[in-house]
């Protein structure tokens, strides 16, 4: 089952195998392609959707969904085994984003956004068009930082 939400530019979607919903923000997302290199007949950019939620096991799924770097892709209801983290990190990508791993607000123009996912990536090159987020313009003007 998928269903789309659009704001302004922005897609979110999601997709459910009755275990699990996986959740996709595409104004967050980096295009790092581990999702589909990481779990290939489930995330396939080539495919329409490109989702294919019943491609694998629900715990193969969670598994990759949460090596995502810059919390594109995340759980809406993960099964009761998996915990978060409390801790926040900060971690400087090589001539990339600054991500963010944990529970956070943000605050963006006098606006508080509660952002619910486990993993946030910010613009550090400067020419983000979804600033303060990553958009991964950095690979395309060859950012080095």
């Amino acid at each position: 089952m998928t269903h789309e939400l659009y704001l302004s530019i922005m897609a979110i979607k999601t997709y459910s195998n009755n275990d699990v919903i996986v959740k996709w923000q595409s104004d967050l997302c980096i295009h790092s392609e581990k999702c589909f290199h990481g779990l290939p007949k489930v995330f396939n950019p080539n495919q329409k959707p490109w989702v294919n939620i019943t491609g694998a096991s629900t715990e193969d799924i969670v598994a990759q969904v949460q090596k995502c770097p810059s919390g594109a892709l995340s759980i809406v209801n993960e099964p009761s085994q998996i915990t978060p983290s409390q801790e926040t990190i900060v971690e400087t990508m090589p001539n990339g984003p600054l991500m963010v791993y944990g529970q956070m607000k943000i605050k963006h123009n006098g606006q508080e956004v509660l952002k619910d996912n486990k993993a946030t990536a910010f613009c550090r090159c400067g020419a983000s068009r979804n600033k303060p987020y990553c958009d991964g313009t950095h690979k395309k003007i060859d950012f080095i930082g």
